[in-house]
């Protein structure tokens, strides 16, 4: 099975026995490719149509909405909490992210960087709001309602006092970047793993 790139580096963050929850799971690539790794895996997805291509490949996934159904779950009852590609958008990401850290021990976080040097361009050379692969919408019709940048997130981390645990950030082609010098300039995508202090 193929991942996504940002999916392949948050299964590396995943060890065997865990309990994690995979919010905004779709059609369940990730807790399907985690499960044959010995971990519990359960999703909450919104779309009828993920859940069902879920239940098809027999995973535990249920149907509900992260702005509001997450604060039906107890405290720390996950090992690991997923949130991959979906936090920008998210109606209060800050309430959505005090749940995943509630509910698991800690969250690992993906979200396309929007201070990326070619949406930058594409801004200030077309002066219109830029697409992509991971942003593909026009501006009318985005479900994307909270893009920020990897300074941005960082710099949210930071002022509600969470501990980031690990950062990998990603290339347009999937790469690792390694150098800390431009990050929020060259990174395409950033995969953060955080908790509380």
């Amino acid at each position: 099975m193929s991942l996504r790139n940002d999916l392949k580096i948050i299964s590396e963050f995943i060890e065997e026995n865990e309990k994690i929850l995979d919010v905004g799971c779709g059609e369940g690539d990730l807790i399907d490719f985690l499960s044959k790794k010995s971990v519990d895996c359960r999703g909450i997805e919104l779309s009828q149509k993920g859940v069902n291509k879920c239940v098809e490949k027999g995973l535990t996934v249920i149907q509900g909405d992260a702005n509001s159904d997450l604060q039906d779950y107890p405290n720390d009852v996950f090992t690991t909490v997923i949130l991959s590609q979906t936090i920008h958008a998210m109606s209060s990401p800050e309430a959505v992210i005090n749940d995943l850290i509630r509910i698991g021990k800690r969250a690992i976080i993906s979200f396309p960087n929007f201070a990326y040097w070619k949406i930058r361009l594409d801004l200030l050379l077309k002066g219109r709001m830029p697409k992509n692969d991971i942003l593909p919408y026009e501006w009318y019709n985005t479900p994307n309602i909270h893009l920020c940048s990897i300074s941005d997130f960082e710099h949210f981390c930071k002022q509600k006092k969470l501990k980031i645990i690990k950062k990998v950030l990603i290339s347009e082609l999937g790469y690792k970047i390694n150098s800390s010098f431009s990050e929020n300039l060259m990174a395409y995508q950033g995969v953060y793993c955080i908790s509380k202090r």
